[in-house]
């Protein structure tokens, strides 16, 4: 077995309080043999004091710059920021999540630095992307408290209270998408009471919501479908996924144009682009705007709002691939777990994911 060091540095995106490894992890890499050196305060906004870290074994740091100096493995939470960039080389490995087919700058800067970039978010298993899966959980389910919070008149909705009270109809929901988002938020949204529509292009998919979630209606997904919805929808969530590549627009201005003044959008596939023709990502400290009379709620990093347990569950899931990364490097983690090949978009300066190639006319790189 390898030794590796890894290097945890401090989320430095806008309102992001996630960390990337736990202490109890940390101990364990430590434990195994490898170096871990993680930034002061990087476990801060998750409430992961510095001396967890340090009883862990790990080492503590002033700056990234001394992170990204001392690891050959950096592991972090979202997409590095043009700071993080300047730092990284070709001896690194990098392991987030990426959302590349966002951000064609991105791209380019992350291949011009010749390091190896791996997704979570296109790590695929059997059908499923486990690492993406705890996330959109946590943002599908957030998308109905802040859509329901934000149609209060007082924040320019509509006020609406989506789970109505005896005599008064319940607000109407419609959610794009039956994915993991999608019927996350369906479930939140049919717990407080309102009117629940599914729109979903999987047959299967449908038959087995309608069987799951008996309180809900589906409607097959359609441009037609979706227009008839809208006069009278109250929150919409947008929550279409295609691994890797740009949301769809599915929902144009024209659009927009039928809702209600005061009716809510949140997009949370705007990390990926955005489902609206007029999504544009916000953050937790500004997170809305106005669009045709409708209220648009765009943070890109939804989870970051609850950071602590967003931390847990995307390190349950994450730390199996550190591990083997840490301990076998990429090849022999690629043996051990096959799936994480299709987590690499960047490698030796080439772009290796076809969907983000696609997305920004880039060529992919062979092999």
């Amino acid at each position: 077995m390898r030794s590796t060091s890894i290097g945890v540095p401090k989320e430095i995106k806008e309102s992001e309080n996630r960390v990337a490894v736990l202490p109890s992890a940390a101990y364990g890499l430590v434990k195994n043999g490898h170096r871990v050196v993680v930034e002061r305060g990087a476990g801060a906004g998750a409430s992961y004091l510095d001396k967890e870290y340090a009883d862990a074994g790990a080492e503590l740091v002033d700056t990234a710059a001394e992170v990204f100096a001392e690891a050959e493995l950096i592991v972090k939470v979202k997409e590095p920021q043009p700071s993080e960039i300047a730092l990284l080389g070709a001896r690194h490995t990098l392991f987030t999540y990426l959302h590349l087919a966002a951000s064609k700058r991105l791209t380019e800067d992350l291949m011009a630095t010749g390091c190896t970039a791996i997704a979570y978010e296109t790590i695929e298993l059997n059908g499923r992307l486990p690492l993406l899966e705890p996330m959109s959980e946590i943002a599908g389910r957030m998308s109905v408290i802040v859509g329901a919070y934000h149609l209060a008149k007082h924040r320019g909705g509509r006020g609406i209270l989506l789970g109505g009270v005896p005599g008064v109809l319940p607000g109407k929901v419609v959610v794009i998408g039956g994915g993991t988002a999608g019927v996350n938020a369906a479930r939140v949204a049919t717990g407080i009471g309102a009117d629940v529509t599914i729109l979903e292009v999987d047959l299967e998919r449908m038959r087995f919501l309608d069987i799951t979630m008996q309180t809900a209606h589906t409607l097959y997904s359609s441009q037609d479908s979706l227009m008839s919805q809208l006069p009278r929808v109250d929150l919409i969530i947008g929550a279409v996924l295609v691994p890797g590549a740009k949301a769809p627009k599915l929902i144009t201005r024209e659009m927009l144009k039928l809702m209600q003044p005061g009716s809510v959008l949140v997009d949370i596939a705007v990390d990926q682009g955005g489902c609206a023709e007029t999504s544009r990502p916000t953050t937790h400290g500004d997170p809305t705007y106005v669009e045709e009379g409708v209220i648009h709620y765009c943070v890109a990093n939804m989870p970051g709002a609850y950071a602590r347990t967003a931390t847990q569950a995307l390190t349950n899931v994450t730390h199996r691939y550190v591990e083997q990364l840490a301990d076998h490097g990429l090849e022999g983690a690629v043996e051990k777990l096959p799936e994480l090949a299709s987590g690499i978009n960047v490698r030796a300066g080439g772009l290796t994911c076809a969907a983000v190639a696609e997305a920004h006319g880039l060529p992919l790189a062979e092999g």
